[in-house]
């Protein structure tokens, strides 16, 4: 760990109790920001959803009770996996009001207490975020395409347009990325209420008219539809899980909202206008059976089919940006909890912390997506891609859930078992039937997902290394102390600033300056950045100082893994305080570049040195990364062999 880079997870104030910070106000706005925010992946799933579950029975005609088998499925999934597993269960485990794959992931850690089981942890962790990532470059790819296929029910002669217009829609997307989300957040929130009225109205109609089709509430017709088909069953219950695309976002996005706004507009508003469009969807299909061509769109009279496409083209537009917003909040998060190099990561706005913009990933996820769609085409080619990164994530959360509600929430062995065997089952079974459409398609998450995983567990194990390195290099602080004042350093004016990682050793730029410069500055503020494993840290615990010798202080800031350090701000802050003397005109900022060499027996693969090297090479600089002025900056290197 070089040091100018921020710590890892360090040990935190005591967990909060349950339901700390996460009830949540049910407001309008509260309302419609969840609508716009949390439900977009999810509400869009009906446009493709049913369609591909079905396509696998089209051959010969499908019969009454494939349709009521498959819409049983689509129901009893959405009641078991969101409804019970997340907004029941999992949703309990907040870490201190924020939710998501990390936020677990850093609460199992504060209870592991073994270096195995923290790597074991870790791992899971970084394979639900690794997954994340994936199902990020799918959903904007599946969702605008499934949109503007509506197009082709309008008119067959937009059939051709369609590839053409879903790019220009995605291209748009993320060009404005850099502007924030802030002004189309106002708008997100009605649009997605339209959405989710409409298409649960268009669905009650149906119904209306063909109302034997609610006999697929009954889970016996899920049942007997898995003991006929066997594996043909198995098969489509890779595409039923399209149906619950977007749960994890409930819990992710618990910290925007609070619990309580989440939970009750799942089970008041957008379960039931999911379950009736469905349903909807299957009452069309008994009458019409031919309409498994797109029986989305064909649920809408034919004068009310090109607005419903503009309205789900909006829908899928704000589905795909909560998927990008989200994926810089992740990645953010792995920054600050030690999983990925330092990121260029941009603020834009002046007073909410969330709204950040990373160019590198939106980079990234631009580019996978216009690929998608380029090879793919259509949405349900693409529908074979979709789906195993979301039940891998499934499977990483349930497994933290497990650790977490048995050791920080004091859930008994037997409640966990009773809770978790049954949800378990069905996410293997899930994650099974996805497995078999890697051939397809399924390959794509597969490869995104090891290779940021490989990312993610090289960047994490090679930290590891330096900081185990480093400490076996470094002076001890309080040795160096104890001999400063017999030493014959010269003190000359000014005040340096050495970044270092390690409180209790001295940073090696100070080592450097001496042995290069001979001299020591009148004030030295040794700073160490901490990454607690917690989303915010509060004001009253952000600064803690130390007066260690006469004009040398230690500086500790503490970061939450959903904030971006800022040392010159808190420097002036301390000193307003008048803890320490500042003045930042004089002051010099001392920071340490590490190149990285193999050592005689390295701990490291070939390959995991040579992708470590390259990551650090190419990491955001640390003067912009701790918002360190530049002209203020001291670099000194030193080669260190892992």
């Amino acid at each position: 760990m070089s040091d100018a880079q921020p710590s890892g997870p360090s040990t935190p104030a005591p967990p909060s109790a349950p339901g700390h910070d996460a009830k949540g106000k049910l407001t309008l706005a509260a309302a419609l920001g969840v609508l716009g925010v949390v439900y977009g992946d999810i509400g869009t799933s009906p446009l493709y959803a049913l369609k591909a579950s079905l396509l696998h029975f089209e051959d010969g005609g499908i019969e009454r009770w494939e349709i009521l088998g498959v819409l049983s499925l689509i129901f009893w999934s959405l009641m078991l996996t969101v409804t019970v597993k997340y907004v029941m269960v999992i949703m309990r485990a907040d870490n201190r009001g924020e939710g998501g794959i990390l936020a677990l992931m850093a609460l199992a850690m504060r209870t592991t207490t073994t270096t195995r089981g923290r790597w074991i942890v870790v791992m899971i962790g970084i394979a639900g975020a690794a997954l994340f990532f994936g199902d990020g470059i799918i959903t904007p790819a599946i969702s605008v395409l499934s949109a503007v296929e509506g197009l082709k029910v309008v008119d067959p002669i937009f059939e051709e347009a369609v590839v053409p217009l879903s790019l220009v829609i995605l291209l748009g997307l993320f060009a404005v990325q850099y502007r924030g989300t802030s002004q189309m957040g106002q708008v997100f929130g009605p649009i997605c209420a339209v959405w989710f009225l409409g298409i649960g109205l268009l669905g009650l109609w149906e119904i209306l008219h063909h109302p034997s089709v609610l006999l697929a509430l009954s889970p016996s017709y899920a049942v007997n539809f898995v003991l006929h088909y066997h594996a043909a069953a198995f098969i489509a219950l890779g595409a039923v899980v399209l149906s619950v695309t977007g749960a994890e976002a409930l819990y992710a996005d618990m910290g925007h909202f609070g619990r309580r706004p989440i939970r009750i507009m799942w089970t008041t508003f957008v379960l039931p206008a999911l379950a009736l469009n469905y349903f909807g969807q299957g009452a069309l299909l008994l009458r019409e059976p031919e309409a498994i061509e797109n029986p989305f769109f064909l649920l809408a009279p034919e004068w009310l089919r090109l607005p419903l496409v503009v309205l789900a083209c909006a829908a899928t537009v704000i589905a795909s940006q909560a998927m990008i917003s989200g994926a810089f909040s992740v990645a953010r998060q792995c920054v600050q909890l030690g999983l990925l190099p330092r990121l260029v990561v941009r603020h834009t706005s002046a007073t909410e912390e969330g709204q950040i913009y990373v160019p590198q990933i939106n980079f990234i996820l631009l580019i996978g997506v216009l690929v998608l769609v380029l090879e793919f085409k259509n949405s349900d080619a693409l529908a074979a891609a979709y789906g195993f990164a979301v039940t891998g994530t499934f499977i990483a959360s349930s497994i933290l859930a497990v650790i977490v509600l048995h050791r920080v929430f004091n859930w008994s062995v037997l409640k966990v078992g009773a809770v978790f065997i049954p949800l378990a089952l069905l996410d293997l079974g899930f994650f099974a039937a996805t497995a078999l459409k890697v051939p397809d398609g399924g390959y794509v998450p597969l490869i995104l997902g090891l290779i940021t995983f490989a990312l993610m567990a090289t960047w994490y194990h090679g930290r590891q290394l330096l900081f185990q390195r480093l400490r076996q290099d470094s002076l001890p602080l309080k040795s160096f102390l104890a001999r400063l004042p017999q030493s014959r350093t010269i003190r000359v004016p000014g005040i340096a600033i050495f970044m270092t990682g390690e409180k209790d050793f001295l940073p090696g730029a100070l080592l450097h300056n001496l042995k290069h410069n001979k001299v020591l500055h009148e004030r030295v503020l040794f700073v160490t950045v901490s990454n607690e494993d917690i989303p915010v840290v509060g004001d009253a615990r952000r600064r803690e100082v130390a007066e260690l010798a006469p004009g040398i202080h230690r500086v500790m800031l503490h970061y939450g893994f959903q904030e971006s350090p800022n040392i010159p701000r808190e420097l002036e802050t301390l000193n307003a305080e008048g803890k320490i003397a500042f003045e930042p005109m004089q002051a010099s900022y001392f920071l340490g570049r590490e190149t990285i060499v193999q050592a005689a027996v390295p701990k490291m693969w070939g390959w995991q040195q040579w992708l470590f090297r390259a990551m650090q090479r190419n990491s955001m600089p640390a003067t912009e990364f701790f918002r360190i002025p530049p002209d203020r900056v001291v670099e000194l290197g030193v080669r260190i062999a892992v």
